[in-house]
């Protein structure tokens, strides 16, 4: 392995192993994790079946109760210690994190960043009010309130490409109401979405049984969807793979939570600055190689500008090196696997087979491939109507705002849109048109602060949210209570 470890990340408490509080051999045996920018094994962890997964739904339903009862400030007492963990291993978590993931090393200090932000915000949440007051229909006898109340188990299903964050955003605040996790992180990047949340949590003094790590495959994920202990599941992923995670939990009545991207756009007006727009849509549509739910997949260009800015972002392009993360030379690292690779390429050679043109790129070196300018992009091409989720900039050419605002809103599911213009009412008039969950104007689409309510429609998520002002509602449930001084006399 590449980079260099400290104690908090020593391999040697988790190899082989899951946690449920405690670090255990998985029945489903054990698998390798691969650094995907050398080849080279990371490390070796417990690889999670039903069986495991069952037994970690009992234990966290059985810690479910004790947990929600401790006081509200010794719970925010914990995310707090946990968030100062993070702060005296940064650096090391921030390399794990990048290169597990493929990253570059400041995209992983990214990650630890605001998971130190999550954290703060689930201390918020652990001590905020939770309900309110009712008028009573009963007279003056009788207190009516509207009370939050955990939901109970929460089993969480993260991705690879953010795995700290990504994983963070849901097991913090769905602790801080008072639930119970179960998170099946990526295999592919376990420590980041699970190992290194559940060293922080351990050290800061979560109780047993309160957090599980179990990575695994599709039989893990299913089984956390179909237990009678879990409650909701909230997954983050593909398209596909959440449909199927909202028909296993929606037949066995879970709440459902799905973020699963979509077709982004980023529009950029004739009066946009050039050069502004260029660097925008170079990091919207290349950082972290496009593996990103919020990425510029689709980069909107009105027509006077065109020509230029395609010429512009190819140059940009052209001087973008690709390689090994952990030489820090780099501006692109490795898509995840040769499956995701295979996906990139796909979509790149069947779009230029139906008339798209490479104006810079195309080639790769194993998982490194090029950044990437598609030009000529039009519907009914793979890299117009899919998510491309690789370094692939797909530019298409309009005429009108009108125009563009049509052509943006041709999708499934947005999870993430923007538009460039030196006229804040002009961009503000075309924002407010796109049908998609996050809008940002004169920025690119690649946002989040942690504390925004972050989710999008359709395919991009059935219009779920989780983050900030979402959490609260997310993680827990109304419960009605009514207190009298004295039970009523009834008729019969």
């Amino acid at each position: 392995m590449t980079n260099q470890k400290g104690e908090f990340l020593n391999q040697s408490v988790w190899t082989g192993k899951i946690f449920n509080g405690d670090w255990v051999d998985a029945t489903g045996g054990t698998i390798d994790v691969i650094e995907p920018g050398t080849g080279e094994t990371m490390a070796t962890v417990g690889f999670a079946n039903q069986e495991d997964v069952n037994q970690a739904c009992i234990m966290a339903d059985a810690a479910q109760q004790a947990w929600a009862n401790l006081g509200a400030r010794e719970r925010a007492d914990i995310f707090y210690r946990a968030a100062t963990i993070l702060k005296e291993n940064f650096e090391e978590i921030a390399t794990y994190v990048a290169l597990e993931s493929g990253g570059i090393i400041p995209k992983g200090q990214h990650e630890v960043k605001e998971a130190i932000a999550i954290l703060h915000n689930a201390a918020h949440i652990a001590i905020a009010p939770r309900g309110e007051i009712l008028q009573s229909l009963k007279g003056p006898g009788c207190i009516s309130l509207a009370k939050r109340v955990p939901r109970g188990v929460v089993g969480i299903i993260s991705p690879f490409n953010f795995p700290l964050v990504l994983s963070m955003r849901a097991v913090a605040p769905a602790l801080a109401c008072g639930n119970t996790v179960v998170i099946k992180p990526d295999p592919q990047t376990p420590v980041g979405g699970g190992f290194a949340i559940a060293r922080a949590l351990e050290d800061a003094g979560l109780p047993k049984g309160v957090f599980h790590v179990l990575p695994g495959a599709a039989e893990a994920g299913e089984a956390l969807c179909t237990n009678s202990q879990v409650q909701m599941i909230q997954f983050t992923g593909s398209t596909a793979v959440g449909r199927r995670v909202g028909e296993l939990a929606g037949y066995h009545l879970k709440k459902v939570s799905l973020e699963l991207g979509g077709n982004n756009a980023l529009i950029i007006l004739d009066d946009a600055d050039l050069d502004a727009a260029v660097n925008n849509a170079a990091f919207g549509a290349f950082f972290h190689q496009g593996q990103i739910c919020m990425a510029s997949s689709r980069i909107f260009v009105q027509k006077g500008i065109h020509d230029q800015f395609v010429a512009k972002l190819a140059e940009k392009a052209s001087h973008m090196p690709v390689g090994n993360p952990a030489t820090g030379q780099v501006a692109l690292g490795p898509v995840i696997n040769q499956k995701q690779l295979e996906r990139v390429k796909s979509i790149l050679s069947t779009s230029v087979e139906a008339g798209a043109k490479i104006e810079v790129g195309g080639e790769n070196d194993g998982l490194f491939h090029q950044a990437t300018v598609l030009s000529g992009v039009k519907p009914g091409m793979p890299a117009f109507d899919v998510e491309t989720f690789g370094p692939i900039a797909n530019i298409i050419c309009f005429e009108t705002d009108d125009e563009a605002v049509a052509l943006a809103n041709r999708h499934e599911g947005s999870l993430s849109s923007a538009v460039i213009s030196q006229s804040v009412g002009r961009a503000n008039r075309v924002a407010s048109q796109l049908k998609s969950g996050l809008v940002h104007v004169n920025d690119q689409t690649v946002n989040d602060d942690a504390n925004n309510p972050f989710g999008a429609p359709g395919v991009a998520g059935s219009g779920a949210s989780v983050g900030g002002p979402a959490d609260l509602e997310e993680y827990t449930r109304w419960q009605w209570l009514t207190i009298k001084d004295t039970p009523p006399q009834y008729p019969f």
